[in-house]
């Protein structure tokens, strides 16, 4: 049963596959990639997310909106999703932190999303044939129409999305983990370690991680030039998530080749990750559907850890530079490459997160990781 008040809305595919259903979010039109997420929870987590930014997410979980909307959980500061697609949604959430209902909160920000159509026949196309762009509309229900419009979108390969996403201006985050939410108890002593974050579309919880472990961390826009950053002698340097093709953004990467040889500790997530590696010399592909999940298993050499991931491009290993890094971790569901260390330098990355908003706490001991790689630096630079 639609919503009081739904206005009927078409979702097409650019091969032409046509659902029809209902708004649950702002009137109007919207083309990005559709991609599905397979996670049960994190529903808000994820549409504030930056690394979506261009796309339209798919929720596997067949309800959506039962706990509603709360400031808390946001990523950024709005939505970064194009639209969002769902089986059903839930009206009147339940729960003690809600503020406002999915649908008004999607209405507010302009975003436009459909619900009651086959999600699992969506998901399951995707899987088959790849990620792929689309269009979601309540204004336009004409499948032929809309999907001219479809066709005329630019493909994510490519695409630097990361100017979309970045910040505008620099500025110092300090607030840590909410000691309400805190899974572990982490030391507190009187180091205080400087880490400037380059800005690709960086989630909130990553930051609030890093202040949690003690560090004073100054966020900076995607386009600082390296010797900038180095003005603030960190003691590490993060890269954090984004969106669109990480070989698109080549001021990140050239920003990044000069950061390297400050031979400072570097952490990166995700499109760090991925920034990381194109740095030290490998190449980036897009994957077939991409990971979006909470249950992804990466490991190597028998410890696995069960992790968050989003993301549709990956290091090719073929490209690594075996004489100077080394992979430490594979996604365990299609053996891509999942973590590198360079072999004498203090710089690792992952291709998941692992402050695991929403998801598993497996891999929290990264951010511990980097830190110590900082202290490590930091008395050796002492000497």
């Amino acid at each position: 049963m639609p919503l009081l008040d739904a206005q009927p809305a078409l979702l097409v595919l650019v091969d032409g596959t046509t659902f029809r259903g209902w708004s649950f979010g702002a009137p109007g039109t919207t083309i990005g990639e559709v991609v599905f997420n397979t996670g049960i929870t994190g529903y808000q987590e994820v549409l504030t997310d930056p690394s979506y930014c261009g796309q339209i997410v798919l929720f596997t979980y067949p309800e959506l909106g039962n706990t509603g909307i709360n400031p808390e959980d946001e990523e950024s500061e709005h939505p970064q999703v194009r639209g969002a697609i769902a089986r059903n949604i839930c009206a009147r959430p339940s729960n003690w932190r809600s503020t406002q209902s999915l649908p008004d909160y999607l209405k507010q920000h302009n975003i436009p999303a459909i619900y009651g159509i086959d999600t699992r026949a969506l998901t399951r196309k995707i899987r088959e044939f790849g990620a792929m762009n689309g269009g979601i509309s309540t204004e336009i229900l004409d499948p032929s129409e809309l999907l001219a419009k479809v066709k005329a979108a630019p493909s994510m390969a490519g695409l630097n999305l990361v100017k979309n996403v970045t910040t505008r201006q620099i500025y110092e985050w300090s607030e840590p983990t909410n000691p309400v939410w805190e899974f572990k108890l982490v030391e507190k002593t009187d180091e205080s370690f400087t880490v400037v974050a380059l800005d690709f579309g960086v989630k909130k919880n990553i930051l609030r991680r890093l202040a949690s472990y003690g560090c004073r961390v100054i966020v900076v826009p995607a386009d600082t030039p390296a010797e900038e950053i180095l003005k603030y002698n960190p003691d590490g340097i993060f890269l954090s998530n984004g969106p669109g093709d990480p070989a698109a953004n080549i001021e990140g990467i050239e920003t990044t080749k000069a950061l390297l040889k400050a031979e400072k500790p570097v952490f990166g997530i995700c499109m760090g990750h991925q920034i990381l590696g194109l740095s030290l010399g490998g190449d980036t592909y897009k994957l077939k559907f991409g990971h979006r999940g909470l249950n992804q298993p990466a490991g190597l050499t028998g410890k696995i850890e069960i992790t968050s991931q989003n993301h549709s491009f990956a290091i090719d290993p073929d490209t690594i530079p075996d004489a100077d890094v080394e992979i430490t971790h594979l996604n365990l569901n299609d053996r891509t490459v999942a973590g590198l260390r360079h072999k004498s330098l203090p710089m690792f990355s992952v291709q998941y997160h692992p402050e695991a908003s929403p998801g598993p706490h497996d891999a929290d001991y990264l951010f511990e990781q980097f830190v110590q790689s900082m202290r490590e630096n930091r008395q050796a630079t002492a000497v």
